[in-house]
């Protein structure tokens, strides 16, 4: 499916999530910046405010992409021991069968050893008490011999089956144990960015707080600058088509259109009831991993929001990126997906106006925000979930 993309500057291109809020944010240490290839550091050889900023941003930037891969690698586990549990299941059933089959086999084993070999027919004849009993005996042993043949067949068969289906399950715990490998990556990888901000936080002076707040606070006006012309080219295009719409109403009487409204209002209905439960999640923390009801991760939350609308949205951004129809930011509605950066690895629920609701980062909370938070380049493309 083709993506909407903002188109970038040349030769510009945004690191990480830009976080408006001072009090979460976590800062680098003058030693650890100075070591940075890009960092210009100023006339004291100092990292300025600018670069820390860009430091934190990008440490909180690589632990929510690896917190989606982490969701991924859960959700598949899951799945897997599922497939595992049913497929392991199916051999106690099969073995407990190929253990009856092999039992009759043996019944027939003992029954002939029992009898010696048979004699020949000529010599059985004469030696039978009469010739009814021969013909009986013949019978019943063409019988046995009938019924020992499908017990053979039904030892192969059952056999057969079972060695499958446990060559099937053991490839199934290979691929299982690998996925939990990659489980077990990604959560090191989302511990050890947060540990390493929480350290970089400690080492930050009230100086250089009060210079990140100033630049924070910056950032939030031209964020917000951007929605409000965002929110008034939006405008303008619902008024025109409206009035395109009245137009052709009055000359020309439309099924398709009918139909059209229809599905726009039952949209805007699931829309309400998406937004209605993301902004009763406000305040809530942020927590990767985590799909509510006290906490959620940016996936986690458009997930249980459009749940409550009475859709059903996969785990991870990856994937919900692909669960619906791609829109132009122009035409973004109420509700629907909008989806950062190159490796979609954040998502947020529009409002209208430029705005979403979405749980941001590690240490942050649910809260409304623009969607120029970090800058216009970082937004990879809206979808409509339904």
């Amino acid at each position: 499916m083709a993506s909407h993309r903002k188109s970038r500057p040349s030769g510009t291109r945004v690191a990480g999530i830009r976080t408006p809020a001072l009090a979460t944010a976590a800062l680098t240490s003058v030693a650890l910046l100075s070591q940075t290839a890009n960092a210009a550091p100023s006339a004291d050889g100092k990292p300025s405010m600018e670069e820390v900023e860009k430091k934190v941003d990008d440490l909180y930037r690589q632990a929510e992409s690896a917190t989606e891969k982490y969701n991924a690698a859960k959700e598949k586990t899951g799945t897997q021991h599922k497939q595992v549990d049913t497929l392991l299941d199916d051999v106690a059933r099969r073995t407990d069968r190929l253990n009856k089959a092999r039992e009759e086999l043996g019944s027939f084993a003992a029954a002939q050893y029992r009898t010696g070999a048979s004699a020949p027919d000529t010599a059985t004849f004469l030696l039978a008490d009469s010739p009814q009993d021969y013909f009986d005996q013949t019978q019943l042993m063409s019988r046995l011999t009938s019924r020992q043949k499908d017990a053979v067949d039904d030892y192969v068969t059952q056999q057969s089956a079972t060695m499958k289906k446990r060559q099937e399950a053991a490839k199934s715990l290979e691929t299982l144990t690998e996925t939990q490998d990659d489980l077990k990556t990604a959560k090191t990888t989302v511990q050890t960015k947060l540990a390493s901000a929480r350290e970089l936080l400690s080492k930050l002076t009230a100086q250089e707080k009060a210079r990140l707040a100033e630049i924070e606070k910056q950032k939030q006006e031209e964020a917000a600058r951007k929605a409000a012309e965002l929110a008034k080219q939006q405008a303008a295009a619902a008024a025109a088509a409206k009035q395109d719409t009245s137009s052709s109403s009055s000359s020309t009487s439309s099924s398709s259109g009918s139909s059209s409204s229809a599905s726009d209002s039952s949209y805007a209905t699931k829309a309400a009831k998406a937004i209605a439960f993301a902004r009763a999640q406000i305040g809530k923390p942020y927590v990767w991993g985590a799909t509510g009801p006290g906490s959620y991760d940016c996936s986690g939350l458009s997930q249980a929001a459009w749940k409550a609308a009475g859709v059903s949205l996969p785990r991870t951004t990856y994937d919900q990126v692909n669960a619906g129809t791609t829109v132009s930011l122009a035409d973004a509605q109420p509700g629907d997906l909008v989806f950062f950066y190159d490796d979609v690895s954040h998502v947020g629920i529009y409002i209208g106006n430029g705005m979403m609701i979405h749980a941001p980062k590690p240490g942050a909370y649910v809260r409304e925000e623009s969607i120029y938070y970090g800058g216009e380049s970082i937004i990879h493309s809206v979808v409509r979930p339904a």
